[in-house]
């Protein structure tokens, strides 16, 4: 009887989440030098491996092939309310994953491996002081200090978690599909890869440059 629903809100059914800041590779690479250096390869992986944290600290040795530089995502640290920290599956199946590293990486994994790493092949990549799993509020003191000391203003409001962000973002203006972008990232839906694609101007000058190198070729090609 009735042609339209009456009961519709503008903007329902719509998540927008508001806008997460995202990291200059200078500024990705300062707070790298600048934190606790047993936690420098923790911030260059969250970057250029756009890892969660708890996938971060349940890195084992044997997570990563130097070979091939590659690592496995095969497991996540999660911490229950009690307070204690268990291991368990990713939050997908999407996010059991190999990942391809920058080979400029090879030298910090190595140092890392050498100086800061459980011993033996499961031995945990990343422990602290006191040999201890990370904790997130732990580790936030330590990245806020590694913050203030690389000069990064503090209304940039950059969160460890950005670091992933930023590297999705970079991923996704290299020219990364979708797909690839959702396999690299550990994500099994669509929507949620989605948001590392958003437009840039600079991606967007890039695109105009190609178009009019194409139509000079084209006009090039009809003059002859």
């Amino acid at each position: 009887m009735i042609r339209r629903n009456p009961c519709r809100i503008k903007g329902a059914g719509h998540d927008k989440a508001n806008e997460r800041p995202t990291a200059t590779l200078d500024q990705v690479f300062a707070i790298a030098e600048h934190i606790d250096a047993r936690y420098r390869l923790m911030i260059l992986l969250a970057a250029f491996a756009q890892l969660r944290f708890g996938e971060l600290v349940a890195l084992r040795r044997n997570s990563i092939d130097l070979g091939k530089m590659e690592l496995r995502v095969r497991l996540a640290t999660a911490e229950m309310e009690d307070g204690t920290q268990e291991d368990g599956d990713p939050k997908s199946d999407a996010g059991k994953r190999p990942i391809s590293l920058p080979a400029g990486l090879r030298g910090d994994i190595e140092t890392h491996l050498d100086r800061y790493a459980q011993a033996g092949a499961h031995g945990r990549l990343f422990v602290g002081p006191l040999g201890g799993i990370p904790r997130r509020r732990n580790f936030h003191r330590v990245w806020r200090a590694a913050l203030k000391r690389a000069g990064i203003p503090d209304d940039m409001d950059l969160h460890p978690h950005d670091l992933r962000h930023t590297g999705s973002t970079w991923s996704a203006q290299s020219g990364a599909t979708l797909k690839e972008l959702m396999t690299r990232i550990g994500h099994s839906s669509t929507r949620a890869a989605m948001i590392y694609q958003h437009a840039s101007r600079d991606r967007d000058d890039a695109i105009a440059a190609a178009l009019d190198a194409l139509t000079v070729e084209a006009r090039t090609q009809a003059t002859k």
